[in-house]
């Protein structure tokens, strides 16, 4: 392209393309294509060149004071905005190889259901609809972690009067006040660090607290605190499975303090919801779901430091409504939803998936 043909492709048309077309995100870099993410795949948009000094322009006119002295100070900074008509946008803004680069996920304004999300919505609401105690939402980044808490927060908001309060970074959903009120707090503007904001929520008369994540041992600790004293406290891990979630939380404290802390998960834990995106038959992306709920023997398990045995025993709680990633998977592919190739792609145990199909009745890996 010559130099003076070039033409800026404005932000609002990018975020315009992103909507229109269905697509989870956008990738804006420097001296070449703003590219979108479609069911899993980056497409690159035609006509959509930027040079970096486009990007750096663009970048300067949607930051704030705050957000350009944190970018400076980390080389990345997240935040949302928020367009009238296309809906919300969570950016990361980022340094790469001395350009400026920019990752933008879409959060539409109206809040998705179970339904619309296709999770399984009576086990998910039944979860939501404890009082006191911890959910875990898990998955790696792209999972749709934000969009299975939202509609948690929104099940609670339409069905029982409180106080709901998140603390997020940056806020994703807003949600509006229909039987509780609901407080949003921001992480840098309203509030320094999740696990400050827990101690001054104890303060504000709260009956449920979502966290954006459990980044550290203080914070985890500071909500498990938080579900001791009567609340529901929501979060998110980069975690695969319930397993993996367990391991993760407990091995964040001492080894001496290892007991005290399985006792008290044990004790506070609601459920674990575990996810996978993957391609949807017909287009789009369709969640696996990994669920594991406190039944008394998994709590018996969890105390007895026999974290492993777990995943067998969430393999044969259908009753109770928990099922282990490749039972969500073998039931995608059997319903139609998901071809053999993607679920197996995206199994823990690639051969448990095999055998289901064949109707041998396999025992969970050990």
């Amino acid at each position: 392209m010559a130099q003076e043909e070039h033409k800026t492709v404005g932000l609002k048309t990018l975020l315009k393309t992103v909507v229109v077309n269905n697509a989870s995100g956008l990738h804006i870099r420097g001296n070449s294509n703003a590219c979108v993410r479609i069911n899993t795949k980056i497409r690159v948009i035609d006509d959509a060149f930027l040079t970096n000094d486009d990007v750096k322009k663009m970048a300067a006119a949607i930051m704030g004071e705050r957000e350009k002295r944190l970018l400076d100070q980390n080389m990345s900074v997240d935040f949302a905005l928020e367009d009238k008509e296309y809906g919300r946008f969570r950016f990361n803004i980022y340094r790469q190889s001395g350009k400026i680069c920019m990752a933008v996920r879409y959060i539409p304004f109206k809040i998705p259901t179970f339904e619309q999300l296709n999770l399984p919505g009576e086990t998910l609401k039944k979860i939501a609809n404890n009082h006191r105690g911890i959910i875990l939402v898990t998955g790696m980044t792209g999972s749709g972690k934000s969009s299975t808490l939202a509609a948690m927060i929104d099940h609670i908001n339409k069905t029982r009067s409180g106080h709901i309060i998140t603390v997020e970074d940056p806020i994703e959903f807003v949600h509006s006040e229909q039987k509780s009120i609901v407080s949003q707090l921001s992480l840098g503007s309203d509030t320094m660090s999740y696990s400050s904001a827990l101690r001054y929520a104890m303060r504000q008369d709260p009956n449920v607290i979502m966290l954006g994540e459990m980044r550290d041992p203080e914070v985890i600790r500071a909500a498990m605190a938080a579900a001791e004293m009567g609340q529901l406290v929501l979060s998110t891990l980069h975690t695969v499975d319930a397993v993996q979630t367990l391991v993760r939380i407990i091995e964040s404290f001492p080894p001496e303090h290892q007991g005290q802390v399985r006792f008290q998960m044990a004790d506070l834990l609601r459920g674990i919801v575990s996810q996978r995106l993957l391609p949807k038959i017909g287009g789009g992306l369709i969640p696996a779901v990994e669920i594991m709920l406190p039944t008394a023997q998994i709590k018996k398990l969890i105390i007895d430091n026999k974290i492993s045995d777990i995943k067998k025993t969430i393999q044969s709680g259908d009753y109770y409504g928990m099922n282990t990633f490749d039972q969500s998977l073998t039931a995608l592919y059997r319903e139609g939803k998901a071809r053999l190739e993607d679920a197996l792609d995206y199994s823990t145990n690639p051969d448990n998936i095999m055998l289901s199909i064949k109707g041998f009745d396999i025992q969970a890996e050990r």
